[in-house]
């Protein structure tokens, strides 16, 4: 009976304890949605006179500080940036400890982005500052506006916006040089800008994509964008700037040998490349030649030669590039590149692409009479074909019917390359779909201030997709174009030269004009869009 009351009292027990786990079970409260709230600040925030070293703020819960590399921008900047703290563990305080001079009867303003958030569920404290005067006021002038991209839609978010005292010690090469007066960053995805806590004056403004974060333009990686006039503080003004990337002068990177008979050459800036030219400085054989082909989505060349040089190295310079030093490779036995053709497209064939023969190494001839294209009848179809020695490739262009399938045969022969092997057989099939299965985009300009222009179709990314230029026709139509999301963009060719061209800082020049039109534009099979489209 005992042990039997025992197994009773020990099951009501556990019953017992069950129901209460069961009350006193946590739901849990309502999520914390509230940012950090700022208490105190010593020195007090605005504070005038300043001489400390250090700066203590104070939040009423644990924060952290989230991608304050970014988010948090001092204006006017410092030489040796402070130490602030916390960047990993949190705490109830944010400590900034200057590592420089501060500067006589200057404000100050540290803008902290969204960096302050709480440690528990990351809520930011949007746009705190901290402000101090090294003098006996605070500034409180500003200057806004927007950053816009001169090439694509859509600029790049955190862009440094910066002002240089417009004074006897400006010049343009400061920009390369030092750091500016004034300081801030578009933060949002409305790449806004405003710089807050400025004296009044006359200033340059530029902005730049501040890759390194050392305040100084970096010409050829970075951005850039300026007003042509300096600016007056304060005026009831809103700027635009237009970030774009420069085009360097070309320069060539030291020549590396990477195959028998084959150098690598990269190299920054743009010029002719099809009117690159050598002349080699080592002592060579009479009958010294050599190709030049472009490698393909990389700013590099491959300068092929013949016969093999009897030297240690190779020797030479280019003609056509002025101040460029005279290039040296090793040379050295390695195995030669072999010629290796391949074809684009594969299976379908685009109305308005052309069938593409490439190579590996430099062609020299084709023979139209060894290449041939037959229909699903058999019947020989026309065609030019183009050899476009600097990118190495064949172009074979002829016209397409829709629902066809074509057999394109290139016999033993067709193509010889610069060492004088020809290629194999090569057989292909393609087919074209139906001219439904694409849309037609007809565009209406509207308001064109000069001809000529550029109307191109870009994806959703800035990728070139496909593009018209007009002489003097406000009326453009694009044919048979692949269902999709596009991009509509209207460039003002000022110098007539069939291509967008960017500015150049130095130089005062801005990139030329592009216009977008406002929404995507879709692409539909067996559609025809009409659209206008207002330039402003």
């Amino acid at each position: 009976m005992k042990k039997y009351f025992s197994v009773v009292l020990v099951i009501l027990l556990s019953i017992t304890f069950l129901q209460c786990a069961k009350k006193g079970t946590p739901q849990g409260g309502e999520l914390d949605t509230q940012p950090p709230k700022f208490l105190r600040a010593t020195p007090e925030n605005y504070s005038t006179q300043f001489n400390k070293e250090e700066i203590r703020i104070y939040f009423d819960e644990y924060i952290k500080l989230d991608d304050a590399q970014k988010q948090i921008i001092i204006s006017p900047p410092m030489a040796n940036k402070p130490d602030i703290t916390p960047l990993g563990s949190p705490s109830k305080y944010i400590r900034i400890k200057f590592n420089d001079t501060l500067r006589k009867n200057t404000t100050y303003a540290i803008n902290f982005g969204k960096s302050v958030v709480d440690n528990n569920e990351g809520n930011p404290l949007p746009y705190f500052k901290y402000v101090f005067s090294t003098g006996d006021y605070i500034d409180s002038l500003s200057v806004s506006g927007t950053v816009t991209d001169a090439l694509l839609k859509e600029a790049d978010p955190f862009i440094s916006v910066m002002l240089y005292d417009a004074d006897e010690k400006y010049s343009d090469s400061l920009v390369f040089t030092t750091p500016p007066r004034y300081l801030t960053n578009t933060l949002d995805s409305l790449r806004v800008f405003e710089l807050t806590n400025i004296k009044e004056g006359i200033y340059h403004l530029v902005a730049m994509r501040d890759l390194n974060n050392d305040y100084k333009y970096n010409p050829g990686k970075e951005k850039i964008a300026f007003l042509m006039e300096t600016i007056s503080v304060p005026a009831d003004t809103s700027y635009n700037l237009k970030l774009f990337k420069e085009e360097l002068a070309f320069k060539a990177e030291r020549p590396k040998l990477v195959a028998k008979q084959k150098i690598l050459l990269g190299y920054k800036g743009r010029t002719k490349l099809d009117s690159l030219s050598i002349t080699p400085i080592t002592t060579v054989p009479a009958d010294f030649d050599y190709r030049i082909t472009k490698v393909v989505d990389k700013d590099s060349l491959y300068l092929w030669y013949k016969p093999v040089v009897e030297t240690d190295s190779l020797q030479f310079k280019f003609n056509s590039i002025k101040d460029t030093t005279s290039m040296v490779t090793r040379i050295s036995n390695m195995k030669a590149d072999t010629l290796v053709l391949s074809t684009e497209p594969s299976g379908n064939l685009e109305f308005n692409k052309d069938f593409l023969i490439k190579a590996n190494t430099p062609l020299v001839t084709k023979d139209d009479s060894l290449i041939q294209i037959l229909d699903k009848d058999s019947l020989e179809v026309s065609f030019t074909s183009e050899l476009k020695k600097l990118e190495n490739t064949i172009l074979i262009k002829f016209n397409k019917n829709e629902n066809e399938t074509y057999r394109i045969k290139v016999l033993p022969g067709a193509i010889t390359d610069f060492f004088n092997t020809t290629n194999d057989t090569i057989s292909k099939t393609l087919n074209t779909k139906t001219f439904s299965d694409y849309g037609n985009v007809r565009l209406n300009l509207q308001n064109v201030k000069s001809f000529p222009i550029i109307v191109q179709l870009t994806d959703e990314k800035g990728v070139l997709k496909n593009e018209r230029i007009s002489e003097d026709q406000s009326n453009v139509s694009f044919e048979l174009v692949a269902p999709g999301k596009y991009l509509i963009r209207v460039i003002y060719d000022s110098n007539a030269n069939g291509r967008w061209d960017t500015g150049n800082f130095l130089l005062k020049t801005n990139p030329e004009e592009i216009i977008y039109f406002p929404e995507l534009l879709e692409v539909r099979p067996n559609w025809d869009i009409n659209q206008s489209f207002i330039l402003k």
